[in-house]
């Protein structure tokens, strides 16, 4: 039986269980002749079904893999810190050892020296006693015995006042307290496994707290002018900036000082993360990946395509190229999906590119016509927005709680719209006043 009132097949049993208060039911000998069924479009529709499946568990897999990578990778670092400050540590108390062992080898040399001359004093009085007595001289003998008597007290006194000291010996008393807060931070440096959850507020207004510049200009760099098109911040804290005019990529600490850097064969354009520790850059018609490894920038794997790369946007291992008129769908393999997305009414119709947080829309900025374009994932538009305040729009950028900011290079701001692409809020985040 076919229950319509749940759109669901049913027998007997099914009716009795859960369908008792369920008015319409109908033969399935009946409902084949009142309901059509496209067999095609449901084999297409399972079809893509599968491969959204398919490509959810590769995201999941790469996602476990570069977050263990990530941690491996810390882990190692501590590791190394850690047999850093033990060596440090080993070095000094050597040393010390060896200062201390130095200050009483000199000590001891004073004594043997002294122990040595009154050795060598006794025995040449003990060898004229003995020539004296034979002889029996006795001034001579007198004079002898007082000098006798003179060194022996001498000699004694000298022991004596050794006494106390008669053994030097070393101590090394190490402090426990430093093993029992390494064992206890066994305990204490766990590994678990988080699933992160982000309020989602895409509606919330943006304010400007500060405004601060930093100079990343190095001293290998050809240009007097430093030209930043692209920019990514790291989980951990640290930025990457793509330089045009250099041709380099620079990585910046978390005081913002540029500590290593990648030179490039083009100009890169664009920037955007993959992991929490590598980013994919576009250059030219190339896609350069690029990981940090112990705090160094390190070149990856490239990717050749057929049309320029400008813009680059990644989510969940789908990569969006734009190409200045058109929007492309890769795969991180290089795998061209589909071209989602043409303008060629000229110009720079399709300049760079943005995902929302749930992966749901594209946001594309328009520069030669003034627009800010909002896609679903299949390319269909769902939005333009246009403003006076917003003239030729270079970058678009999606926070992580969703919001919007596209930016106008000709008009100098900065503007959040909401999620949908449509409207524009009536405070303007910043405008370049110098």
């Amino acid at each position: 039986m076919f229950c319509q009132d749940h759109s669901q097949l049913c027998c007997s049993d099914c009716v009795e269980l859960n369908h008792r208060r369920c008015t319409t039911f109908a033969l399935i000998s009946e409902s084949v002749k009142k309901l059509s069924v496209d067999m095609q479009k449901l084999s297409n529709k399972m079809q893509a079904i599968l491969a959204e499946l398919s490509k959810f568990m590769r995201t999941q897999e790469a996602s476990i893999q570069g977050s263990y990578t990530e941690k491996l990778q810390q882990i190692r670092e501590l590791r190394k810190q850690l047999n850093a400050a033990l060596d440090k540590l080993e070095n000094k108390t050597l040393k010390k050892l060896y200062e201390m062992r130095t200050t009483l080898q000199t000590s001891l040399k004073k004594d043997v020296d002294h122990c040595s001359r009154l050795k060598d004093e006794l025995q040449q009085l003990g060898e004229a006693v003995n020539g004296l007595h034979d002889k029996s001289k006795k001034e001579m003998e007198f004079i002898a015995s007082r000098k006798c008597m003179d060194k022996i007290q001498e000699s004694e006194s000298y022991l004596k006042s050794k006494h106390v000291k008669v053994q030097s010996s070393i101590t090394f008393k190490a402090k426990v307290n430093i093993e029992q807060y390494l064992s206890q931070q066994v305990s204490q440096y766990a590994v678990s496994v988080q699933s992160l959850t982000l309020e989602m507020k895409p509606e919330q207004v943006l304010t400007v707290k500060r405004k601060s510049k930093y100079n990343v200009k190095i001293s290998e760099d050809k240009s007097q002018n430093c030209c930043i098109r692209g920019i990514c911040s790291l989980p951990s804290g640290q930025v990457i900036v793509a330089d045009s005019n250099n041709k380099r990529v620079k990585f910046l600490d978390k005081h913002y000082n540029v500590s290593s850097h990648c030179d490039l064969s083009g100009c890169p354009w664009d920037i955007c993360q993959i992991t929490s520790m590598e980013v994919a850059l576009t250059v030219n018609n190339d896609v350069q990946f690029m990981s940090v490894t112990n705090g160094h920038l390190v070149n990856g794997r490239n990717l050749q395509l057929p049309h320029d790369a400008v813009g680059i946007a990644h989510h969940q291992g789908a990569l969006y190229i734009t190409s200045r008129t058109a929007l492309y769908h890769y795969t991180l393999t290089g795998t061209l999906v589909k071209k989602l997305y043409e303008d060629t009414g000229g110009g720079i119709t399709v300049y760079t590119c943005a995902v929302s947080p749930a992966g749901d829309k594209i946001y594309v900025t328009n520069n030669c016509q003034h627009k800010l374009i909002t896609l679903a994932t299949d390319g269909t538009l769902i939005s333009t927005f246009t403003d006076r305040e917003l003239q030729h729009p270079q970058c678009v950028h999606v926070t992580p709680a969703g919001q919007v900011l596209v930016c106008g290079c000709a008009s100098q701001t900065l503007i959040q719209v909401n999620c949908e692409g449509n409207k524009n809020w009536p405070l303007w985040l910043h405008r370049k006043m110098d």
